[in-house]
Formats: structure tokens, sequence, C-alpha cells
């Protein structure tokens, strides 16, 4: 069985610039966190998990959040997903949480108009007043390649063209 099923990519400058502005607009700023962008990958050869970098510094006191604009897309099989996770230390240490609890990102979500960007929402749910800090080119999540199967009565035809709930629309 080929193991190989999907490749991470940089999105174009110009996604990365939309995607970036909540954080900056400033051209140079957001050009040189776009070439300092690090493509996911695993820290081991028997590691399950990719990790992904911050393209910035991640700051959060409890109870705050970020929505992290990673500058990678994925193409992948289109029987597999990439199920995405805060890494696991953060997660023991800081009860650090992906808003939506697990990212997941379809095959076809590569396609949409914003050239599958993959953004990971965060949250710092510490109890114990921690504050996070997580420097730029470290990992803070991780992701994980799953195939998934079908029904055999399944019919749908719909293509995706978004993000965050654009298949229930």
């Amino acid at each position: 069985m080929d193991r190989r099923i999907a490749k991470f990519q940089k999105v174009s400058p110009k996604q990365f610039m939309e995607g970036f502005a909540d954080i900056s607009t400033d051209p140079e700023r957001v050009t040189a966190v776009y070439e300092a962008i690090r493509l996911p990958r695993r820290a081991t050869k028997d590691s399950a998990g990719y990790d992904f970098f911050a393209p910035v510094d991640i700051v959060l006191a409890p109870g705050e959040s970020m929505k992290v604009p990673t500058g990678v897309r994925c193409q992948m099989r289109e029987d597999w997903v990439l199920q995405i996770f805060p890494r696991s230390g953060l997660g023991f240490k800081y009860r650090l949480q992906l808003n939506n609890t697990v990212g997941i990102i379809d095959a076809d979500y590569y396609f949409s108009d914003n050239e599958g960007h993959i953004f990971i929402k965060l949250t710092n749910d510490s109890k114990e007043g921690r504050t996070l800090s997580v420097p730029a080119g470290s990992g803070f999540a991780q992701g994980i390649f799953l195939q998934y199967g079908i029904t055999v009565d399944d019919d749908v035809e719909e293509v995706r063209n978004g993000g965050f709930g654009s298949t229930t629309r």
C-alpha cells in the first residue's frame, strides 16, 4: 500500500495577504512572514502527526483566542481527510484547544476560492492562569491523515467552494 497520499504547499502570496489581514496589512511584514513559512512535517519517521509551525509569535493569556493563517494548503487523495489537533504538550500544559475541537480538512477544500488556505483558531483554556507563548517557527498544531469510507447508497454530487460551514449551506 502506497502511504504517500498528500502534499503540503504554500498558498499564493496574494491569498496569504488576504488571510493575514486580521494580523497585519503591512506588505513588508506580510511578505517576510510568507517567505518564512515552514511546511508541515513529521518530527520522526514513526510520528503520525505533521507539525504545523507558527507563522508569527502566538501569545495567548487564559481565555484568549487567535485565528492563525498558516499559509499552508494540502492536496490529498479524494478518500482521505487531514485532521488538525493542538500539539500534545501544549494541550497538556495550557489546555490549548482548537475552537472547532478538531479541524477537518477535506480533500476538496484544496480547490476552494481561498486555495484551501488552512486556518487554525486556538484558545488558551488554561485553568492555572498560564499564558501560552509559541515563538514564530515553532510547532503549535499537528495534522494526521486518515482514510475514510462512504455508505453504499451515497449519491452526493455537490462540490465545495469555501471553508467553515460551506458544506451545509
